[in-house]
């Protein structure tokens, strides 16, 4: 059994230059023009820098960056990544990665980080920046308000069984009260328990995440002040993340075996990649999959400023 408190994370200087030790052949952003994408950016030392447009933030040619990014209209995450990858094949195999997973639109950087492990890449660095506050606060929209479709995100579907009389979803609730009740709706006979980011981003964060988190009650079918149904994991903390699923998932199999297990990642990206590492390294061939409710656009800017910039090291399972 893997022990994620092995993983190493670390918070990089907002002024001063990076040390020598934080600089890659390839670097990965999907672009974004807030503050705290484009600083990291910018801080950023690699051989190679690369944005990536994901077609649902819906940018105009006068919209692109002046440096090299790579553009393609498909927005199914595995056929968008594995073009990708074609690309720039030659700058990945047996070289230093790192991907700044901010910008990311969730089911793109959970398939990037299963196509790595597909591929052989078993270590990469990834960064996460920390924003000031969002610009509307606990109004704040993160993605178009209709969702088109839930399903498994590519890479991370499951081998589920026909007996759904235990089945558990796991949902990591953030903002989006409207993607948290589509998500539960989808499995409506699935017991729903919730991980809230705890400690949050900022202090203010973690009341506006339950006001909006309380919204979606009702299709969660508990309350977000229900401690048998609500868990912990720092917002900010991918590995303390995937130890929490695991805990729950131990915790209510000793009660009753689950059926299927579904997971919902819907908070920060840092959370998001806690949910993919947690799938790759425990849940794959087994019935257990990553569902997550889709819209067709996401909003290009929704924060303001940069207040911290955190580096996971990141170590994927063999195939």
């Amino acid at each position: 059994m893997i022990d994620y408190e092995i993983f190493y994370k670390s918070k990089l200087p907002l002024q001063e230059e990076w040390e020598k030790t934080n600089q890659w052949d390839t670097f990965i952003s999907a672009y974004e023009p807030s503050e705290r994408v484009q600083q990291v950016y910018a801080k950023a030392k690699a051989a190679r820098k690369l944005w990536l447009i994901l077609p649902e933030y819906e940018y105009t040619k006068g919209d692109l960056p002046s440096q090299e990014y790579y553009e393609n209209p498909s927005e199914d995450e595995a056929e968008y990544i594995q073009s990708f990858w074609g690309e720039y094949f030659d700058d990945f195999r047996l070289k230093s990665i790192c991907v700044d997973i901010t910008g990311f639109i969730r089911p793109y950087l959970l398939f990037l980080v299963r196509w790595f492990m597909e591929q052989g890449v078993r270590r990469f660095d990834a960064i996460y920046s920390e924003p000031k506050y969002y610009r509307r606060r606990e109004h704040t929209v993160f993605s178009g308000e209709a969702v088109t479709e839930v399903r498994q995100v590519a890479g991370f579907e499951g081998r589920h069984v026909i007996d759904t009389s235990n089945d558990v979803m796991i949902i990591n609730s953030g903002y989006e009260d409207q993607l948290i009740q589509s998500a539960a709706e989808h499995k409506d006979q699935a017991k729903k328990i919730q991980i809230l980011g705890f400690p949050s981003l900022r202090a203010d964060m973690f009341q506006e995440n339950m006001l909006r988190a309380h919204i979606a009650e009702e299709a969660v079918g508990s309350r977000t002040s229900d401690v048998t149904n609500t868990y912990f994991a720092p917002a900010n903390d991918p590995f303390v993340t995937a130890s929490a699923i695991r805990a729950i998932v131990n915790e209510q199999n000793s009660r009753r075996p689950i059926t299927n297990l579904y997971l919902c990642p819907i908070a920060t990206k840092a959370q998001s990649l806690g949910f993919g590492l947690y799938y790759l390294n425990e849940s794959r061939n087994k019935p257990a999959s990553i569902i997550y409710p889709f819209s067709d656009s996401y909003a290009k800017e929704t924060t303001t400023g940069l207040s911290r910039i955190w580096k996971y090291s990141i170590e994927l399972p063999t195939t």
